[in-house]
């Protein structure tokens, strides 16, 4: 199948190795927060622990900064991972299944709703 030439795709797979409240958190903010400025989505993977993870609660609260706004769409990973609870209630376009054509019916349903 041919990609959708609507999106970039930029994934990073390395979660940062600093707790979100250490000196070294601001670097790593710092970073992401430029790269937000220049998306125009989020894609949350909602993981095992996603729902516990500060760094998620922080990623998803930054997607919706006033300065920020990102359409914000999500897939869980396992069916029985807990939702992260900043996605609830802000009209997140939620993917059916873990697969490309699931993804981007998601990303361009997806919307600022919040």
């Amino acid at each position: 199948m041919d990609a959708n030439p609507e999106f970039d795709f930029e994934f990073d797979s390395r979660g940062p190795n600093v707790a979100i409240n250490s000196g070294d958190a601001a670097v790593v903010k710092a970073s992401l927060t430029k790269m937000m400025k220049t998306a125009t989505h989020l894609l949350v993977l909602v993981g095992s622990k996603s729902s516990t993870s500060s760094w998620m609660t922080w990623e998803i609260a930054k997607a919706k900064d006033s300065e920020i706004l990102l359409k914000i769409a999500a897939v869980k990973l396992a069916k029985d991972n807990i939702t992260p609870p900043g996605l609830l209630n802000i009209g997140t376009s939620w993917a059916t299944s873990f697969t490309r054509d699931r993804i981007v019916e998601a990303l361009e349903s997806a919307k600022v709703g919040y």
